[in-house]
């Protein structure tokens, strides 16, 4: 006989005999189990490896092997995955120890809003503001080149690298441009890249939440500077930098996500000295740069910044549509040559085809036409939205609608709670974001952000203010 099959069939007769056995019973030593079933010493121990690798059973050196304990029968449908708590906290990169909390649920989805409800949530445009046609074209000339499908540069393609660099404003050149996965997978990226574990990075309190979820799984620690109505206040983010010392500040200062707000021309250069006196970097999220309302934006921070310190982020993901995923880093130095080690550690390249459908979608004069109608469409979305509140809300409408973006930033009345209303206003028919995830720490008091386009038509947003009305009422 085999010394396989003999194992197999030791494992078998001790299989049945672990199955009578009370968890903690001691199995026969290797010696009785030898001289009971006629085997050699090496085909015990195979079997015992065997048993113990299906967790039959335990083994301790110097005193035996021991039956397991028992795996309550959860059917198959139903896998224990019970023992990965375990695993994960044993982990020596666990961002969630030393957080208060586990890892950061921020980027959740929420659930999908009830049948006939309106969405006055999200960070995307309807499909009915997408340029579809104009993406679908791009894409079928995209997939007609002969190389598309070849390997692309881990930079990206040199066609698109020198797009981005002209559509930035920044100044600067393809060399210094890195193409990414969309902007969340570039902030992963730079968080990761700029920072170690453990070490501090300053925010905006509120800020982008998905910004706080990066930051957090790469085990850093967000402390909050405020903002006001002039954007970041840069003598408290001096402060901040001389009490933490932060080596990297995250914002976005030419239209805020949550509250819409751009950063004061006397700030701007104030920001950027401030990071550079603290020896920091500065990651620009320049996310809206092509959701502006039809009013001239500012320039981005990296258009007066020559030595390095910013960090400029944009993507197509928001003016276009979700899925494609292409965005571009623009820095100077090396920092941009350890972005593009780490490309080459995390995924090698982004996928061809879409960079060759990018640039087709932004080489083609589609594409300012698809600009100026947005920014048409949004403009009026706004004024909408914010006239429906100041008719239904009068004591929440915001006094300043934003230049950009897709969002209104809502204080509330002391007695009302943002989660709370969150529910009221989903029971109501209309689904609204509440702001406590907005907030790196305690929020100072209560906010709604709404969308104004993620409903199908413009006429939604004044029956959706009047459903949020209803909601307010009912808890007031």
């Amino acid at each position: 006989m085999s010394d396989s099959s003999s194992t197999e069939s030791l494992v078998a007769i001790l299989r049945a005999e672990v199955a009578a056995l009370a968890p903690g019973d001691r199995l026969p030593s290797s010696r009785d189990m030898i001289a009971r079933h006629g085997v050699g010493p090496v085909t015990v121990s195979r079997a015992i490896a065997q048993l113990a690798a299906e967790g039959l059973v335990v083994t301790r050196p110097g005193s035996g092997t021991y039956a397991a304990p028992r795996r309550p029968d959860r059917g198959r449908g139903a896998p224990d995955t019970s023992w990965q708590a375990l695993a994960l906290s044993a982990s020596p990169h666990d961002p969630g120890r030393g957080q208060g909390g586990p890892w950061p649920q921020e980027d959740t989805p929420p659930a999908p809003p009830p049948a006939g409800a309106l969405a006055l949530c999200g960070g995307y445009l309807h499909e009915n503001l997408q340029p579809t046609r104009a993406l679908g074209a791009a894409l079928a000339r995209a997939a007609r080149r002969p190389d598309a499908w070849h390997r692309a540069p881990a930079a990206g393609l040199a066609p698109l690298r020198a797009l981005f660099a002209r559509l930035s404003a920044t100044g600067a050149g393809p060399e210094d441009v890195l193409i990414t996965g969309g902007g969340q997978g570039a902030l992963s990226m730079l968080f990761r890249a700029v920072a170690a574990p453990g070490a501090p990075v300053l925010v905006e309190s509120p800020t982008y939440p998905g910004a706080l979820a990066a930051a957090r799984a790469a085990g850093l620690r967000p402390v909050p500077v405020p903002v006001d109505a002039e954007g970041l206040r840069p003598d408290l983010l001096a402060e901040a930098f001389a009490m933490t010392g932060a080596r990297l500040l995250y914002c976005q200062p030419t239209v805020h996500n949550p509250t819409g707000a751009a950063l004061a021309p006397g700030r701007r250069r104030q920001v950027v000295d401030v990071a550079r006196a603290a020896g920091a970097f500065l990651i620009e999220d320049d996310f809206a740069r092509h959701l502006g309302h039809g009013r001239p934006l500012a320039p981005p921070l990296a258009a007066e910044d020559r030595d390095g310190t910013v960090i400029h982020l944009t993507s197509l993901t928001k003016p276009a549509s979700p899925s494609l995923r292409i965005g571009a880093l623009i820095a100077r130095g090396p920092v941009m040559h350890r972005l593009q080690a780490m490309r080459r550690v995390d995924d090698f390249f982004i996928a061809r085809p879409l960079q060759e459908a990018a640039v087709e979608l932004l080489s083609t004069p589609a594409w300012e036409r698809h600009l100026r109608a947005l920014a048409t469409a949004l403009r009026e979305r706004c004024t909408a939205l914010s006239g429906a509140l100041a008719r239904e809300l009068p004591d929440l409408a915001p006094a300043h609608p934003p230049a950009g973006g897709l969002h209104l930033w809502l204080r509330l009345a002391p007695a009302l709670t943002d989660t709370a209303l969150a529910e009221a206003a989903r029971a109501h028919g209309v689904c609204v974001d509440a702001g406590t995830g907005y907030f790196p720490a305690e929020a100072p008091a209560a906010h709604l952000r709404l969308a104004f386009a993620a409903t199908a038509e413009p006429g939604d947003l004044a029956e959706a203010a009047r459903r949020l009305a209803l909601a307010v009422r009912s808890l007031t």
